[in-house]
This record gives structure tokens, sequence and C-alpha cells, in this order.
């Protein structure tokens, strides 16, 4: 059971290791038979091995950073709602965007077990257009 300073130790490590890109790093703060969800994912993503594989495809596409703005601790105590600001960019540098957007995050044994990711990904748009 989280308090909320597990909570935003957790949180802390949690978006530390995605501003490592890092794929080793990420994944092992996430259980073996983690769920795993974002607006580029096509559906879930399940376990270590898929989270692997999409981490090493997203890594190689985009320059991210994450900071943590708020954390809320869930009633159950077993998760948290994370808050946060991430800047992104295209691996060869260039333009940067903002988004603000919120984690719902799950957690077994101080690790991960299921994370769904929220932003309003038009933000990426200037990134993606031909040319940019």
């Amino acid at each position: 059971m989280m308090d909320e300073k597990k909570m935003y130790n957790l949180a802390e490590r949690f978006l530390g290791a995605w501003n490592t890109q890092d794929v080793a790093r990420v994944v092992a703060v996430y259980t073996d038979d983690a769920t795993y969800v974002d607006p580029n994912t096509r559906g879930p993503v399940r376990g270590a091995d898929a989270l692997r594989r999409y981490l090493t495809k997203l890594f190689g596409r985009w320059k991210m950073r994450w900071s943590l703005r708020e954390a809320y601790l869930l009633d159950g105590r077993d998760g948290c709602a994370v808050l946060w600001h991430a800047t992104f960019q295209k691996p060869e540098g260039g333009q940067i965007v903002e988004a603000d957007g919120m984690d719902f995050v799950k957690v077994r044994n101080e690790r991960i077990e299921r994370n769904e990711v929220y932003f309003d990904r038009a933000v990426l748009a200037p990134l993606l257009a031909i040319g940019a």
C-alpha cells in the first residue's frame, strides 16, 4: 500500500527513468506482466517484452522530457494519477513542442502494473508535418 511519500518517490523514479530514454531502465520500473497504453499505441502493450519493443521504436523517433506537476494517490492506495509537463522533439533536433498530460498508474510491489497515458496528441502535429 502506498502513502503520499511513496507515491511521489514512484512518480519521480518512473518519470526519471523515462527521461533517460534507456529502454532497460524504463522496463525495470514496470512489472513483467504490465499493461501500457498511450495515444501512440494501437491498443494495450502487454508484458515486458512487448514494452521493450515499443519503447525501442518510440525512443528512436522522439527526444522526450517529462517533469512532474502534481500527483494524486488513489483511494485504494495502490496507484496514483500523475500530472506532467513534457517536451517532444525529433531525434535530429529542430522544433520542440510542449504538452501537458496525465498518467493513470496502478502499482504492485512498488512497480507499475498498469499505465495509461492521456494527452492531446494533436500537439505533435508540427513535428509530424512533411518536411518538419
